[in-house]
């Protein structure tokens, strides 16, 4: 019995013992685990839990200004009240939107755009319902905030254009990013681009610079409970958003202002160049449009009404469309027959009016003809029948090189798309566009600046500047200051000089064909220039004998286009100017507004000639 008593106690003692081991080993491993979470690892599940009580809301940067050469803002950042919904927090958006217009209009148009982006995107991510709200509907919906669950007024920017439709194809405009925006973009710059409001830029410098006018995104650390509500916001815990940097233009604001108000209703391009520097002073197409319609969604009827209008004023002329360029380019033709020694010194040839080349009249502009002219003359006067001889001493080949020395047929990179490269023809072309070869009668096009040659305002102003300055200078829209000298465009310097002294005869002296002008206007300073038109279309007999005689007789898309070059002083050039005017009837069209223009910005500038500074409010043909 004792026996058995023993041998109980026994085991009841070794199972104490195994159970007292196992609490020991359970209350140690426990103590470690608690060890590990309160002191090895307590920082990191503090940061853990913090996370569950912290969010970080993403803030846009604001973007980066673009002014002109001069500092004046051309497209900036306005503040804009904005009410944005959230569907998740809203429940029916529909219903929601139906709540809203009880505080302010809403528009089917604006409802459908909506109820599209909150099926398609994501039900957390707020969505733009309306800006640009007057402060007492955003005061309205503020005061009303309860019943409007999802709602979330707000203060946002919008991107604003002071001088509106002069700007409105180089600077461009901005818009709300689409797909194809967002198709290249890091997973970052994919949420800023989501933003409500956020804008990119779709057109001219806005687009061509938008990564330096973009910025980049901050954090603004926030407070939440436990159903998401903002508690409060920590902006000392956060990160401050980087603004874009600004971008500075070559542009004059009150150049262009002035060139686009002179070109009036008329289809018509101005560039304004410095002839030394390649500096753009003012690229003009017009008409235009207000850029700021678009930044908030233009509506169908408003971008119908730009889309339609025969005027084009969608289309930036001064860097896309293409003209022969007429008699503007006779000055590249005189320069390539002085280089190539084709004439004798004073060696005239007889103008009669017309030459026949095989079956085929060829005519000059002056149907009576300029009698016996040299080359001085011949371009003072713009006479056809010299040229045509100048063709066939120089033949193309030289006359085509000629041509693209002064920039014609070369696309220049000005740091915006859509420029045009135009045409310079030769046989090689003529073989790869038409499977035709060359003829002399092409080459009699060429010379006078007609047939296939096609050429923008943008080339016509570097080939007056190149002209004028005996150097290859290049197109520029950004200022940089560090740019380097163009090199001398590698022809004789008298070759340049008689060229110049027609131009300036052409301008000055009577007879020439721009003299009615009566020069630039200002005491002391002449101008050079070469008037131009460019066929369209060509009045047949039948037309001629039921009384259609003249330009304005046609319709206005059947007229001829109207150019006009120059630049000045003509002595020391600095600025030069290429205006054309599409179906202005002719050359005239072009003249009075390039002068005008051409003054204006030599006026402004009072190193144009040392002691003479025009006073701009008494500038003759000011505002015209």
């Amino acid at each position: 019995m004792r026996a058995d008593r023993q041998e109980q106690d026994s085991k009841f003692t070794r199972r104490a013992l195994l159970m007292a081991g196992g609490g020991a080993l359970a209350f140690t491993g426990l103590s470690a685990r608690l060890y590990s979470l309160q002191v090895l690892e307590g920082e990191r599940y503090r940061l853990l839990s913090e996370d569950n009580q912290f969010n970080f809301r993403l803030v846009p940067p604001s973007r980066g200004r673009i002014l002109d050469r001069f500092g004046a803002l051309l497209a900036d950042n306005r503040d804009s009240f904005r009410v944005l919904i959230v569907p998740e927090q809203a429940g029916d958006v529909a219903a929601a939107l139906d709540r809203l217009a009880r505080f302010m209009p809403l528009s089917d148009h604006e409802r459908d755009r909506v109820l599209r982006a909150a099926s398609r995107g994501a039900r957390f991510n707020a969505i733009t319902v309306a800006e640009d709200l007057d402060w007492q509907t955003f005061s309205a919906i503020n005061l009303n905030a309860p019943e409007l669950a999802g709602m979330a007024p707000d203060v946002g920017e919008v991107r604003s254009y002071p001088y509106a439709a002069a700007f409105a194809h180089v600077v461009g405009y901005v818009q709300a990013p689409n797909e194809d925006d967002l198709a290249d973009e890091t997973r970052e710059a994919e949420r800023l681009l989501r933003h409500p409001g956020f804008r990119v830029g779709k057109t001219g410098v806005e687009i061509a610079r938008e990564r330096d006018l973009r910025g980049a995104a901050g954090a603004l650390k926030i407070e939440v409970n436990a159903v998401g509500r903002v508690i409060r916001e920590l902006p000392e815990q956060s990160t401050s958003p980087q603004q874009g940097h600004d971008v500075v233009m070559t542009l004059d604001a009150d150049i262009q202002q002035y060139a686009y108000e002179r070109l009036g209703q008329d289809s018509a391009s101005a560039v304004v160049i410095d002839v030394n520097t390649g500096e753009l002073i003012a690229l003009v197409s017009a008409p235009s449009f207000d850029p700021n319609l678009f930044v908030g969604g233009i509506s169908s009827a408003d971008f119908a009404g730009l889309r339609n209008n025969d005027h084009r004023p969608l289309f930036q002329k001064s860097i896309q469309g293409t003209y022969p360029p007429g008699s503007t380019f006779k000055a590249v033709s005189a320069a390539a027959a002085i280089e190539h020694n084709v004439f004798r010194p004073n060696e005239t040839v007889h103008c009669s009016g017309s030459v026949r080349l095989g079956n085929r009249e060829f005519h000059c502009w002056r149907r009576q003809g300029h009698g016996n002219v040299d080359l001085r003359t011949a371009l003072k006067t713009s006479c056809d029948i010299f040229f045509y001889e100048a063709a066939a001493r120089l033949g193309i080949d030289r006359l085509h090189a000629m041509g693209q020395r002064f920039g014609i047929g070369e696309q220049f990179d000005i740091g915006i798309s859509g420029v045009a490269r135009g045409i310079m023809p030769n046989p090689a072309w003529k073989r790869a566009q038409r499977d035709e070869g060359w003829s002399t009668g092409d080459s009699y096009n060429t010379v006078i600046g007609q047939g296939s040659m096609l050429a923008s305002p943008l080339q016509l102003a570097v080939m007056t500047a190149r002209v004028a300055s005996g150097r290859a200078i290049e197109p520029t829209l950004y200022r940089n200051a560090m740019a380097p000298p163009a090199p001398h465009i590698g022809l004789r310097d008298e070759s340049m000089t008689r060229v110049r002294d027609a131009l300036r005869a052409a301008a000055e002296e009577p007879g020439g064909t721009s003299f009615s002008l009566g020069g630039l206007g200002i005491d002391g300073i002449e101008m050079a220039g070469k008037t131009g038109t460019a066929q369209v279309y060509s009045i047949t007999a039948a037309e001629r004998e039921s009384g259609v005689r003249t330009q304005l007789d046609l319709p206005w898309r059947l007229r001829d286009h109207g150019l006009f070059v120059c630049y000045a002083p003509a002595d020391a050039p600095k600025y030069a100017v290429a205006v054309v005017v599409e179906h202005g009837g002719g050359s005239s069209a072009a003249t009075h507004p390039a002068r005008d223009i051409l003054r204006r910005v030599v006026a402004r500038d009072p190193s144009s000639r040392p002691g003479v500074f025009a006073d701009l409010g008494n500038l003759p043909g000011r505002g015209v």
